[in-house]
């Protein structure tokens, strides 16, 4: 027994490290009867996960074997790409008590949670659904570490992987507040003339033009490119770009919806059938309403299309326009079979991908640093997470200590909102709370 309580992954911040940064002990508070590490990380040039899971093996395990005591689970799998052999041969003899290893094919999306859970379980989520509506409960590595540290120690740090175009390309600890500017640094620098930032992975990351933003708890990676590299122009193409070429060069080919991991779960989604609403203005619930299960992976934009447009971009609006007007799929059986079907020969390959996407120039390792970054700066966001930004519990001028808190939950109606609260990284003084961000400087 870990003796790891909910009150205290929330009074630690935990949240999901991997994504959108779900509270943890909200996610933990549910029963299941399996909880997943999800170390698959698909990304191609990301290391974050299997770095810390090689280096931080028995806290990773203890951060799982208290999940799934508060989720009353019975087994408890971690998912790792099978081409790990030497970490699978060093983790099999630590596992107890019901957990066991499932090797993963070395394909994308591996690490989305909905083909994840497919792949560990054969259970297929049904649309618009969650791990837990099929008796799961998934945890990305950090997140597990991070439960496991709750009882003594804040969310105050971040494993962050910089790849791409740097002179050493590595997993780095970093307090959380510290500038994307300052891991290139501490990666050797940049190697392109003109580099742009992508937070995130290459497929469904984002560009930062600020150097100066901050990481903050859901942070994996920054990856740098050149600005002209093909990547960085598809992340740059705007809706309007991608809905008149859509419009005018769509052939309906279908490859995009033939490898839609969504598709291939028995999802009502065709990404194809999506590509005609440019040209005809929602042509109906087929086409359209079924982009309301897209998971934004980029596959079909960046991988399937012969034609180099952008289904993901014609989802994706059409998704937040559904979900503006408040329109939903009706209730009704899916193709629960498909995946049995068609899953295990339509992988997009990780090397393919790489390969796609012209990234095979660049060091594809990222080994980790545990000496933690030092910064005499950080600025922590009272927003990491899901659910409402935290309020502010510090005053400009007023000293704190690394891993007080700075910023509680906000409540509704009487009780904390859904959230997580949020702690200084480093001693310090706070010199400013701007923009929803704590300031906070040694002197």
């Amino acid at each position: 027994m870990t003796g790891i309580t909910l009150q205290q992954i929330a009074q630690a911040g935990v949240v999901g490290s991997g994504g959108a940064g779900f509270p943890t002990h909200v996610k933990l508070a549910a029963k299941a009867d399996t909880v997943i590490i999800n170390a698959a990380e698909c990304e191609p040039l990301l290391h974050k996960d299997k770095e810390v899971l090689r280096r931080f093996a028995p806290s990773v395990l203890s951060g799982l074997a208290a999940a799934m005591e508060l989720t009353g689970a019975t087994q408890g799998i971690i998912g790792i790409k099978e081409k790990y052999h030497d970490l699978i041969e060093t983790l099999t003899p630590m596992l107890q008590g019901g957990t066991r290893i499932k090797a993963l094919p070395d394909a994308y999306p591996a690490g989305d949670e909905f083909i994840l859970v497919y792949e560990v379980l054969g259970r297929v989520i049904p649309p618009g659904g969650i791990p837990l509506h099929v008796g799961a409960v998934v945890m990305n590595v950090e997140t597990a570490y991070n439960v496991a540290q709750s009882p003594r120690q804040a969310v105050v740090e971040k494993f962050v992987s910089v790849a791409g175009a740097v002179a050493s390309p590595m997993t780095l600890r970093v307090p959380v507040g510290v500038s994307l500017a300052q891991c290139i640094a501490a990666a050797g620098g940049t190697t392109a003339e003109h580099p742009v930032l992508i937070v995130g992975g290459v497929m469904m990351g984002r560009i930062e033009d600020n150097p100066s933003a901050v990481v903050d708890k859901t942070t994996g990676a920054v990856i740098v490119l050149p600005a002209d590299h093909y990547v960085v122009r598809r992340h740059r193409r705007t809706w309007s770009h991608a809905a008149r070429i859509g419009r005018s060069a769509c052939d309906q080919c279908s490859f995009c919806t033939e490898l839609c991991p969504r598709y291939l779960l028995g999802h009502p989604i065709q990404p194809h059938r999506a590509m005609r609403s440019p040209g005809f203005n929602k042509v109906g619930q087929a086409d359209v309403t079924g982009t309301l299960f897209c998971c934004e992976c980029n596959l079909c934009s960046m991988y399937a299309c012969p034609e180099d447009l952008d289904p993901r971009s014609v989802c994706g609006q059409n998704k937040r326009r559904l979900m503006g007007e408040g329109t939903k799929w009706p209730d009704a059986p899916f193709n629960g079979t498909r995946p049995d079907l068609l899953m295990k020969n339509r992988k997009a390959p990780t090397a393919r991908l790489i390969r796609k996407l012209g990234l095979s120039g660049f060091n594809n390792v990222g080994p980790l640093t545990e000496e933690l970054l030092s910064t005499r700066r950080v600025g922590i966001k009272l927003k990491q997470h899901v659910g409402a930004p935290c309020q502010a519990t510090v005053a400009v001028g007023q000293k704190v200590a690394r891993g007080q808190v700075v910023g509680e939950r906000a409540m509704s109606e009487g009780k904390p909102a859904l959230g997580a609260p949020v702690h200084a990284s480093i001693d310090g003084a706070v010199t400013a709370i701007t923009d929803g961000v704590i300031w906070i400087e040694q002197r």
